[in-house]
């Protein structure tokens, strides 16, 4: 399956990465119909470059506003500061609360940042393609 996102939004993601770096960055992009609508930008709870937590009042705030707009929780996107793009053993494990998102990644390593996205099922990872439009 791939998975369609407005250049503006790998765009808004890179640019959040390097904003927070040294520390992971963290958000959610929400949409109906597999559609991506809208990105948010939520508070890394760890401020930590080696893991990440959406901050729970941010959240919430995610959350209902999505609601409001009866959309659903499509992608969490995360940065990794030193590493590749690609989901560690604890984005693995995290990623039981959520089995029906994208998770996409940010990946800093390297001076040209890279954007990748998976699904993560039961333990499962398999990277899916990502279609930039306009």
């Amino acid at each position: 399956m791939t998975l369609a996102l407005p250049r503006a939004y790998i765009d808004e993601m890179v640019a959040h990465a390097q904003e927070d770096a040294p520390n992971e960055c963290c958000g959610i992009i929400a949409g109906s119909g597999g559609a991506a609508t809208k990105l948010y930008r939520a508070i890394n709870a760890e401020a930590s470059p080696y893991r990440y937590s959406v901050d729970a009042k941010d959240l919430l705030r995610i959350h209902n506003d999505a609601d409001a707009h009866d959309w659903d929780f499509l992608a969490i996107y995360h940065s990794h500061t030193h590493t590749e793009a690609y989901p560690s053993p604890t984005d693995v494990r995290l990623a039981a609360g959520w089995p029906d998102a994208y998770y996409i990644l940010v990946s800093l390593m390297d001076a040209e940042p890279v954007v990748r996205a998976f699904r993560i099922e039961a333990g499962e990872v398999r990277e899916e393609a990502i279609e930039v439009g306009a």
